[in-house]
This record gives structure tokens, sequence and C-alpha cells, in this order.
């Protein structure tokens, strides 16, 4: 019998559960997995019995964490060729800077019938380092403008496909009713892939950017202020009580709840709003494009959470096939027969758009797919930059530097600081960094 656990440590939870049994003379290999504990890799660990049944060489241990924690154990361990992860959950961020270090093994050699050629291109090229894809895409998303259809109908509003920042400022003020719902909910917890992920998108529809072409840092300009100000207004005058202390997942349950009018966040969470036995509102949501400012760039993104191999794992054939298996059509396949095609885990692969039963299943799928192949990473700003990345710039000492601007900003939304000390505190940390780590020399 194969006991597949995980111990209980500080945030991790404990998983018991059994695979086939196995002759003593058989080898096995046991592939610790560390992934983020969403619905969605929930979902991949329950349907995993499958894949042992059909692999019963293979042992699976999960470790499952939540995002800020994932990041953590997973950058210490990789860092330090540490061993203790076959497969880890990355995203777009790591995949290339951690390629080019030489941290994972390329995905050179997946099977014919993985399709590599059926992954959007640009998902695709996110994950690759050189040409060379490193980490298989398990979902994808960009951003979009979600809101509440009975409340605009009810108040004579009329959401337009591509909605300015201005636009979503006066639907807000419509529509905000505390008692009932508020106008609007927009990420306000710190972290680099929290608040950050929506402010630097918002950022860039209104002409901002972290650096210019000589890395030197832009966040004391007229474009970021602009940005901050319409951000803190619409949270201050629109939002739910303590904004600063909400996330992602907390947002999506406000949502669920019939809580918000508007929420501009990921295309993700699509198919959990509109799950009739998750949300109360699933059949009066509507969506549009992420807001822009008419300057020719949306506060819209692109991430991926993959499954990548540690170059320190002694499994690597192993975790290839699991991932193989886990990131493939096949999958997606298996979740809607046991879930509905609205529960595929979206943005990856080009037949998922083109399948008509998840077209039926899925109306907002054109507008996910339309944003997700409209990111341009290689170019996400008004003006001119010297990096990659959308809500992200991809240079290694990014987190460190937006996990300090996050929390100043955060601290803004709660009212301890205010908007001009929020700002020449970015800018200070940003610069400060920048002149430590070089990147001009990158």
């Amino acid at each position: 019998m194969l006991l597949r656990t995980v111990l209980v440590t500080g945030s991790l939870t404990c998983v018991l559960s059994t695979g086939p049994a196995l002759a003593e003379s058989s080898p096995v290999s046991a592939l610790t997995i560390a992934t983020v504990g969403n619905r969605d890799m929930v979902r991949m660990q329950q349907l995993s019995e499958g894949f042992t049944a059909a692999n019963p060489d293979i042992e699976l241990q999960w470790v499952a964490l939540d995002e800020n924690t994932l990041r953590q154990h997973v950058t210490t361990d990789i860092a330090t060729a540490g061993g203790r992860f076959d497969i880890v959950t990355i995203g777009t961020y790591e995949a290339a800077i951690w390629a080019e270090r030489g941290w994972l093994l390329p995905l050179d050699d997946l099977p014919a019938s993985y399709q590599v050629d059926d992954l959007l291109p640009t998902v695709r090229e996110a994950l690759s380092f050189q040409g060379q894809l490193y980490a298989a895409p398990f979902y994808a998303e960009s951003a979009f403008t979600l809101y509440r259809e009975d409340l605009f109908a009810e108040a004579g509003l009329s959401m337009v496909e591509s909605p300015s920042w201005e636009f979503i400022a006066r639907a807000a003020a419509a529509l905000h009713d505390p008692d009932e719902h508020y106008g609007i909910c927009l990420r306000g917890k710190p972290g680099w892939g929290e608040n950050m992920a929506l402010l630097t998108a918002m950022a860039n529809a209104y002409g901002g950017r972290w650096f210019d072409m000589q890395w030197v840092p832009q966040l004391a300009t007229a474009a970021w202020r602009d940005a901050l100000d319409q951000y803190l207004s619409l949270l201050w005058e629109y939002g739910p009580p303590n904004p600063e202390q909400l996330g992602f997942n907390d947002n999506l349950a406000l949502f669920q709840q019939g809580k918000c009018a508007i929420w501009v966040d990921a295309t993700v969470a699509a198919s959990a709003v509109t799950n009739p036995r998750e949300s109360m509102v699933a059949d009066r949501v509507g969506f549009a494009l992420a807001p822009q400012q008419g300057l020719g760039k949306r506060a819209n993104w692109l991430w991926a959470w993959a499954l990548a191999i540690p170059s320190s794992s002694t499994s690597s054939d192993a975790a290839k096939r699991f991932i193989a298996w886990a990131t493939s059509a096949d999958f997606q396949r298996q979740v809607a027969d046991d879930e509905g095609w609205a529960q595929v885990p979206p943005g990856t692969r080009r037949s998922l758009y083109a399948n008509p039963h998840y077209q039926a299943a899925a109306p907002y799928s054109d507008m996910v797919l339309e944003s997700l192949t409209a990111a341009d990473p290689g170019n996400p700003t008004v003006e001119p930059v010297p990096y990659r990345g959308i809500q992200y710039v991809a240079i290694a000492a990014f987190p460190g530097i937006a996990t300090a601007v996050g929390n100043r900003f955060a601290k803004a939304l709660a009212g301890e600081i205010t908007v001009d000390e929020a700002l020449e505190n970015a800018q200070w940390v940003t610069q400060k960094v920048a002149e430590q780590a070089r990147f001009a020399d990158q």
C-alpha cells in the first residue's frame, strides 16, 4: 500500500491517502510536489488517483501551501539545491530567471501526445528560456472586469466592453450601497503578487512604469500618483471595510456572496463566480475587458501557475510523467467529465478555446482568450522599458522591492501614511535596491 502524506508544519496541511498495492520488489519513485492550496490545485490532487493507478511505480507526496509561504519554501529549497521537492509550482515570473540560473530542468522530451504546440503562444513563451519550455502551465490567467448585470440594470447603467477607470469610478459610485453591497472590490492585501499585481497593471494603463531605460526608478511620477489616487479613492469611497486586509481569495468570497458590484481581477475567477454550487450570484455576472485610460494599455496581465522540476530532483523522469499528465488536454477532459467544462483549468491550450462544449459552458471564454493573447510581457508599458513582465518586473530583486512597496501602499490605503509618503518611500527603496543589484549590468 502506498502512503502519501504531508507533514503539518506551519501552514502545511496533512493529507493522507493510499494508492494501489505494489509488489515489494517493485521500485517506487516518491515525488514530493509543492503546490499552492487553491481550488484548481486541490482538484489536481484529488484526481491524481487516476495517475497513480496508471503509474503504480510512482508515489505522490503533496505539500500544499498558501501563495506567499509556497514562494518562500520553494525559493529557499531550489536556490540551495536542497532537494526537498521533485515538482514545484511556480509562476511566469520565476520560470525564465530560474532556468537561466540552472535551477530547473528543461521539459525537452515530453511525449508527442502532450502536444506542446497546443499551448497558447503567450503562455508558452512566458514559461520558456531561449526557446525551451522549462515549466508546463496548469492554468493561466489575465485580468478583466467582473460585474453584477442585475445591479447595473437596476441602476440604469450599461457596461461597455472596454471601460475606462473613470467609467468604473462612476459606476461604483452609482452602485455603492454598503448595507447591501459595495461599489467595487479590489486587492488591497500587501504582496508583490497581491496588491502590487493590480497596482502595477493599473499604473501601466496610466502611463506608469517601474524603471526607465537607464534603470532609474519611476515611482515618484504623475502616472503612478494618478493610478494610486484613483485606486485609493475607489476603495475608500466605494470599497469594503479594511480593504488593506483583502486579497484575491477574500474578494472572490465577497463577490460570490453578492457583496461586490464590480471587481477587477484575474480571469481565473470567472468559473468560480459563475458556479451555482459556490456563488450566490452565478446567473447575474457579466464580464468586460480590464480598464484602460486611452493610452493603449489595459490593466490586464499574464500569469500562469505551472509545474517545473528542480535540477536537484533525483526522480526527474517520474516527475516529467506526472507533469505531462497534470497539464495535458486529457486531464482537462477528465475535469470536464467529473465537474463540467466550466471548471476546466483555463488559459493554457488553444484546443480548449476552440472546443464548442467549453464555449457553451464558459460564455466568458472569448474575452479571456482575447485578454490572454493581447498581453505582451515584452511591451508592457506606454513608455519603453528595459525589462519584461506586465504586473511584475522580471528581475531577481523584484519580489523584495515590490513587497516593500506593497506594504507602503497598503499603509496608505489604511490611512497610516499619505500618498506622497507612500510614493516617496516606494521611489527610495526601489532606487536603493536598484543601486545594489546594478540592474544595468544584468
